[in-house]
């Protein structure tokens, strides 16, 4: 198989924190996994790589300079060719006001630091498969639509 076809089929996780010991714990954890990752270092840049490097899953540090991750959540979600992305917030807010405010602005899931990672890497497993059961039911839509529409109507 060609290196290019190979590379398609990895999962791409962008990791967004501002804190490099954290990025690096999240990077070696992740390391179990066949993806690619891919590092934010504020809101802002988090918005800018998601444009660049597409991926399927953010793990979303909520305390982060220029924009916090709340409202790059909220952003994301509120955006039809973005709200796909799985966002996991990984998060040392632990108050169920926080919890709660994470969830309105969009959040698929949220993990507590310090990060197990046994549970980080049970639920990056689990955000990823149903991101690509959501495309492959995504595509069989479009691909039935398209047949239906060169069919022509039916009597």
């Amino acid at each position: 198989m060609p290196e290019s076809a190979s590379a398609a089929v990895k999962s791409r996780i962008l990791i967004a924190d501002d804190n490099p010991p954290n990025v690096e714990l999240l990077e070696a954890y992740l390391s179990d996994i066949d993806c690619v990752t891919a590092v934010a270092v504020d809101g802002h840049d988090t918005l800018n790589k998601v444009a660049e490097f597409h991926p399927d899953l953010i793990l979303l540090d909520i305390m982060m300079p220029k924009l916090s991750g709340f409202e790059v959540c909220q952003r994301l979600k509120s955006d039809p060719a973005t709200r796909g992305i799985m966002i996991l917030m990984v998060t040392a807010l632990g108050e169920a006001g926080d919890i709660e405010r994470a969830v309105n602005a969009g959040t698929d899931d949220f993990l507590s630091k310090p990060v197990n990672k046994l549970e980080l890497l049970k639920r990056v497993e689990n955000m990823l498969k149903l991101r690509h059961i959501t495309d492959e039911c995504e595509r069989l839509r479009r691909y039935i639509d398209g047949m239906e529409e060169s069919s022509g109507p039916q009597e």
